[in-house]
């Protein structure tokens, strides 16, 4: 990642060694379902899973699978209807919000693939604002070292509405790298990118996961799953596969799409 010019290592990368110990996640037995109207709608059905690996785990499947529902679980923004959720040693099935919010602050990080970005603030500020939340050192230091990793140090001080989708999607994948939290949960993060871009973005994640990251990145793009350490395909809220990916892992730079 591109850092400073000050000749250490990214302040990100830093984080995640230290932070290894506690980039576990466990699922056991987790159901989510929801009444809308008359109707039950089962959006995760007993789901077993478990990560412990520093490494670029790919979450595959359609839109409607669970994929997002499962992503909110791990991040402690919903809770499951059975079953039980552990987090870097926390048990956040019922935790309280304080609980969940400190997990959010400190531990995992999000990508939002609505980007979340505060209108008001420009780049810089709301990728300051990640690393401030988590109270992490220099916080203005690493908001220009993670714009900069994503090609967007020209950019800071320009507003969300003055930004492409795909900007602001960078935006917001600067933001999570600020906080260097251990865990990163990337929903769709090239949705809004051009393959150019989008390479990018996969080549600074990974390169996260190789620093001691774990990175959990949601995608219905089988093509971006070829480069992952890990692929856990999802349908119709069960988990149907769970391992490398078919053929072995390749390079970025093969991808297509």
């Amino acid at each position: 990642m591109g850092g400073l010019g000050t000749g250490r290592a990214p302040v990100a990368a830093v984080d995640a060694r230290q932070g290894h110990a506690g980039t576990r996640i466990d699922l056991d037995g987790v159901s989510k379902r929801y009444r809308i109207g008359d109707i039950d709608v089962t959006a995760l059905e007993g789901v077993d899973l478990h990560v412990d690996e520093s490494a670029l785990v790919v979450i595959l499947g359609p839109s409607g699978c669970g994929k997002t529902t499962l992503l909110n679980m791990i991040g402690a923004l919903d809770t499951p209807t059975a079953g039980t959720v552990r987090v870097a040693g926390a048990d956040i099935t019922r935790a309280s919000q304080a609980a969940r919010a400190a997990l959010r602050r400190r531990t995992v990080s999000f990508i939002f693939q609505t980007f979340n970005l505060f209108p008001g603030l420009t780049a810089f500020e709301n990728v300051r604002f990640g690393a401030d939340v988590a109270e992490r050192p220099d916080p203005a230091a690493r908001a220009l070292e993670a714009l900069d990793s994503v090609g967007l140090g020209d950019r800071l001080r320009h507003f969300p509405h003055q930004l492409s989708g795909g900007e602001q999607q960078r935006v917001a994948i600067a933001r999570a790298l600020a906080t260097g939290n251990p865990i990163m949960l990337a929903d769709e993060p090239t949705g809004e990118l051009d393959f150019r871009t989008g390479v990018q973005i996969l080549a600074v994640l990974d390169e996260q996961a190789r620093a001691g990251k774990t990175v959990l990145v949601v995608t219905h793009n089988r093509e971006i799953s070829r480069v992952a350490d890990r692929v856990i395909e999802l349908s119709s809220g069960r988990v149907v596969a769970d391992g490398p990916p078919s053929g072995g892992r390749a390079r970025i730079a093969d991808l297509r799409w």
